[in-house]
């Protein structure tokens, strides 16, 4: 299963005085590097890999974190939910990428 997220914290302390927030969503990434999962972070979402259990367990514990410093937190979620499937983080750019070689 991957999973693609984006929390988005608002109010409180989370907001920085740009208007950035990007020392409350550095918590979120912060959990999901130390889960152990493959992951990847881009500008507008990050990706994680797993078990549903394990990559929900790890989108739950980010959330928690950038509510920690937000009265309020968005959450967006898309799952690519194929079981059996692992090494997909890489295997469908991969697979992408060799059709754009031809």
């Amino acid at each position: 299963m991957i999973v693609a997220f984006s929390i988005t914290p608002s109010g409180g302390d989370a907001v920085e005085d740009d208007g950035g927030m990007s020392a409350a969503v550095a918590q979120a990434v912060r959990v999901v590097r130390h889960s152990g999962l493959p992951h990847q972070t881009t500008a507008m979402f990050t990706y994680i890999e797993g078990e549903w259990d394990e990559v929900m367990a790890v989108v739950k514990q980010a959330t928690e974190a950038v509510a920690a410093l937000a009265p309020r937190v968005g959450l967006v979620l898309k799952a690519d939910i194929r079981p059996g499937h692992t090494g997909e983080l890489a295997g469908k750019v991969a697979r992408v990428d060799a059709h754009l070689e031809n």
